[in-house]
């Protein structure tokens, strides 16, 4: 990865490499684990020589000071919002003091002239409750992206221009990125870092955090409901199986029948459990396993192919182009582990 931003403008050494600026845009009643999540997962980033591949930075909109928390004490941020205009990634996490941008759709004064400092091309993040603020300021018109599933139902009502996907953990929109509920800000950091470098970085990171690296699924299983009956079994046991399995053809009656179900109360169970359709699923795995294997491995593609439970590398390609947009030769050239990982 390239970064964007001249060293001039960070004072930093010439020649020193500059990393990639993380900016933590904070409000008051933010909660304070979001403002250490881009920290914890950014911060613990490192290349083979175990130099810093990010310099995360927090910032309020209103100036240096305190900034009200969504706990007992203040958080004291030191920069301003003109730290903005020299951010690569800008983050919004969630604001739990209620603003205008929760009740009528538009920006708080203070928020909007720090937006306006963002410098074109940024890359812009929310989670939580933050998307508020992204689509106050009409960043997801017209995209789909996802907040907090307690959330979704008013968000879509107060903004009908965006199309709000209630059950996964976070969108990923290119320069636009939203994520669900708080710990989801986790998997969309890691997914952040495993854009731009790689799985084997942020395995690593995801290792220093001790959090996995990647969680199956959507925010539906983390949404309360009713205590099913004992007898009413789950679907965890088939992932599993299949799991175990992903390189060879499983079908739904396959996996319906380890739970002992038909196939109509599997699809309807598992998607209640983890959010997306059985066959989502698998595709998710199986892409994940064929990145795997595309770094790790010297294993030629058709074979990476039949590992992953693709069959061909045409199929293979087919939905790495889909999830990736690029090649699984291109891929493995970018992001081909190394020693030391």
């Amino acid at each position: 990865m390239t970064p964007s931003l001249e060293a001039s403008s960070r004072n930093v050494a010439p020649g020193a490499p500059v990393r990639h600026r993380v900016a933590v845009l904070v409000q008051h009643g933010v909660i304070p684990f979001e403002v250490g999540i881009p920290h914890r997962i950014f911060g613990g980033a490192r290349d083979r020589a175990e130099a810093d591949l990010y310099e995360v930075v927090t910032c309020s909109p209103y100036g240096p000071g305190p900034v009200r928390a969504d706990a007992d004490f203040d958080l004291h941020v030191a920069h301003g919002p003109e730290v903005l205009a020299t951010a690569d990634t800008v983050i919004v996490p969630a604001a739990h003091e209620r603003s205008v941008a929760h009740t009528e759709g538009r920006l708080p004064e203070e928020v909007a002239a720090a937006f306006a400092r963002i410098r074109p091309g940024a890359r812009l993040v929310s989670i939580c409750t933050g998307s508020y603020f992204l689509a106050a300021a009409g960043y997801l018109d017209g995209l789909r992206a996802t907040t907090h599933w307690s959330s979704t139902d008013h968000f879509q009502r107060l903004f009908p221009q965006v199309r709000v996907d209630p059950d996964v953990l976070y969108v990923d929109n290119g320069a636009v990125l939203t994520s669900a509920g708080v710990g989801s800000g986790v998997d969309l950091c890691l997914h952040l870092v495993r854009r731009d470098h790689g799985s084997a970085v942020a395995n690593a990171s995801a290792r220093r955090t001790v959090v996995p690296p990647h969680r199956e699924g959507g925010q539906a299983q983390y949404i309360q409901r009713p205590v099913p009956e004992p007898s009413r079994a789950g679907t965890a046991a088939a992932r599993s199986w299949a799991l175990e399995r992903l390189d060879q053809p499983l079908t739904l009656r396959e996996l319906a029948e380890r739970e002992a179900m038909s196939v109509r109360t599997f699809t309807r169970r598992f998607r209640k459990e983890v959010g997306t359709s059985p066959g989502q699923w698998l595709t998710q795995q199986r892409v994940e396993r064929a990145r795997h294997l595309l770094e790790s491995s010297d294993l030629p593609v058709d074979q990476v192919a039949r590992r992953a439970g693709f069959g061909t590398a045409a199929s293979m390609r087919q939905h790495l182009q889909a999830v990736l947009g690029v090649s699984p030769s291109a891929y493995r050239r970018t992001f081909r582990a190394t020693e030391g990982f």
